[in-house]
């Protein structure tokens, strides 16, 4: 018997539909699978490949086509599919050996062998398109040392300030798809501040100074030009080093501290052998040669460990945002100082409730450390998000469970 599948481009699931087949429901506007009314939780990528195995059902579909699907068409190796599709099978109680649901092709590919039950399929109403970025009022403030640091507000209600972390500028961000959620969805109920770091976005580039008191100072400056009296800081990645620093500087302003994909220690201390040693000085080769660089390949590097679960368009919104952000040498000078970064006595100063929240599955800063500086900070509460991404998606379940998190935090 001779299999063959399609050479056409491969068309996504339909928007909003709802799969049905024995207890399951394949819910793609909710992003779940449910077996009798339960939801039963996958990680994104294992949702993506299920989604598209049981809507072409009636063949069998090339790994090279799961390839292009799922992952974007990006190199990944064959044991990541592998990985997902016996996920796939162990969410659906399968395994390889039964195959009742997921079929191996062998050599070839997979297909769904489930029975559809056409008749009860039904569409909910697509997901709405994202709302219009809020509007914004971008100023400037000088530093100690006098560098240029841009600052913008948006929203309305109780203030909450982020601490900068890099790859941000205050034009772009609002429009970027790595950034907008973030500042929509904090808009939406706070006044929002934000600024672009020293050598980062609309702030200047050519600034003498990169260390890291120079970024606690920086966001000194910012809280000092807008008055601010006491507010609640979030930090995110390396700003969540800048604001633990912050919130144990002046104890009096910081009401609560929000951090995510947080490390007290970078990455040249925290490392402890030959191997973590070299792989934190190939973070600045793969930036000196290849930042500034039209070729893509070297900067997808960085992609894949900040958002390994991203779709195409997150991993090219991400090298847009690479680029556009900080310059190659100021890029190298950044990552420099990040390796270098150590709060671990400054976390056991914060005062303040504190949440923290880390992807169960960070590739670039993996959740142990997370898990170490909440155990540094005394008044503090771990959160564990089903995500393997460092900057959380707009897409994925895990963001609707940062944002709640965060309103029940500060209203409490």
């Amino acid at each position: 018997m001779t299999l063959s599948s399609t050479e056409s481009t491969p068309e996504p699931a339909p928007a909003g539909r709802v799969w049905r087949f024995d207890d399951f429901a394949l819910d793609t506007a909710r992003y779940e699978l449910r077996r009798d009314g339960d939801v039963i939780k996958v990680e994104p990528q294992v949702f993506d490949v299920m989604t598209h195995l049981v809507s072409n059902h009636d063949r069998f579909v090339t790994k090279e086509e799961l390839f292009d699907t799922v992952w974007g068409g990006r190199f990944v190796g064959e044991a990541a599919l592998t990985s997902r599709i016996k996920a796939v099978r162990h969410a659906l109680g399968d395994d390889g050996e039964s195959q009742r649901y997921i079929r191996t092709v062998r050599g070839r590919g997979y297909q769904f062998v489930g029975t559809i039950a056409v008749d009860t399929v039904d569409v909910t109403p697509a997901v709405p398109e994202s709302a219009p970025p809020p509007r914004q009022h971008i100023a400037f403030c000088r530093a100690a040392d006098g560098v240029r640091l841009a600052y913008a507000v948006a929203g309305e209600g109780p203030p909450l300030v982020r601490a900068a972390n890099w790859m941000t500028h205050l034009g772009y961000d609002i429009e970027s798809p790595v950034w907008r959620h973030w500042v929509r969805d904090l808009a939406a109920r706070h006044t929002f501040i934000r600024y672009d770091e020293r050598g980062c976005g609309l702030s200047d580039w050519e600034a003498a100074d990169f260390t890291f008191d120079d970024w606690v100072t920086d966001l000194e400056s910012v809280v000092e030009a807008l008055g601010l009296e006491r507010f609640p800081l979030l930090g995110v990645s390396q700003g969540s080093a800048v604001a633990v620093a912050y919130a144990a500087k002046h104890p009096e302003q910081v009401s609560k501290l929000i951090l995510c994909s947080s490390y007290a220690r970078g990455r040249a201390v925290r490392a402890i052998d030959d191997a973590e040693r070299r792989a934190a000085a190939l973070d600045l080769d793969l930036a000196r040669v290849g930042w500034g660089r039209d070729d893509p390949a070297f900067r997808q590097v960085f992609a894949a460990q900040f958002l390994p679960d991203g779709s195409r368009a997150d991993w090219e919104a991400f090298d847009h945002l690479q680029r556009r952000t900080t310059s190659p040498e100021n890029a190298v000078r950044f990552l420099e100082e990040f390796a270098r970064i150590d709060v671990r006595e400054l976390a056991q100063r914060v005062s303040c409730p504190t949440l923290i929240m880390h992807s169960r599955d960070d590739h670039r800063v993996p959740m142990r450390y997370g898990e170490e500086l909440a155990a540094l900070i005394p008044d503090s509460r771990l959160v564990a998000l089903s995500s393997n991404n460092h900057l959380l998606t707009e897409t994925e379940p895990a963001w609707q469970v940062f944002c709640s998190e965060v309103e029940a935090f500060v209203a409490d």
